[in-house]
């Protein structure tokens, strides 16, 4: 768990890193959940949660899951813009400057590039910051593809390892364990298409 970076000025979509732990408190507490409930449900402990809750830190993506699932919705739920979607545009187009994003420890960025509600699957742009990991392997229903637009990659799926560069795309079912990152020295920029919208 990293303590918050501020976001770059030009990342389209950057939200105010106070939004995530607002939103992670204020279900959990529509939920009728005590902290040490969630931490117990999502198997973290409540001192990591709390630091969440109080936008001390950001989240590692396997932890966010964690605490979606705990919660009943999917990550998707806390993803945030500053910006306003036209009228015209929702539920059709997302525009660069209104993308919902989330911020992840060590400045992993999602942008949801699909507009809500979503039908059958989404879409996510993923920056990675050189050096960056998802450390922890998860699973969800559904399965996910993705294209490497920018940067090196690395991903795990089970046994499963491989070293992508710029332009290869992948495939595979999300029940299988899965993680990466970015074992390169500039930032690694991903397209991820997920079907249906678990994640």
């Amino acid at each position: 768990m990293s303590q918050l970076p501020q976001p770059p000025a030009s990342e389209a979509g950057a939200v105010a890193p106070q939004f995530l732990g607002t939103r992670i408190r204020g279900l959990r507490k529509r939920r009728g959940m005590t902290l040490q409930e969630l931490a117990t449900q999502s198997e973290l402990t409540a001192g990591y949660i709390s630091q969440l809750e109080r936008n001390l830190s950001y989240p590692s993506i396997p932890a966010l899951f964690n605490i979606a699932r705990s919660l009943g919705v999917t990550i998707q739920w806390f993803f945030a813009s500053e910006a306003t979607t036209a009228p015209e545009d929702q539920g059709y187009v997302v525009r660069r400057n209104s993308r919902l994003s989330v911020h992840y420890e060590d400045g992993i960025v999602d942008q949801l590039l699909t507009p809500q509600p979503n039908r059958q699957l989404e879409i996510l742009h993923s920056r990675f910051p050189p050096g960056t990991y998802s450390q922890q392997s998860y699973s969800h229903d559904g399965e996910e593809a993705g294209y490497v637009l920018s940067g090196c990659f690395e991903l795990w799926v089970g046994e499963r390892h491989f070293q992508l560069a710029e332009g290869d795309s992948f495939s595979f079912s999300s029940q299988e364990p899965h993680r990466y990152g970015n074992p390169g020295e500039k930032d690694a920029v991903v397209i991820w298409v997920i079907t249906p919208p678990t994640f």
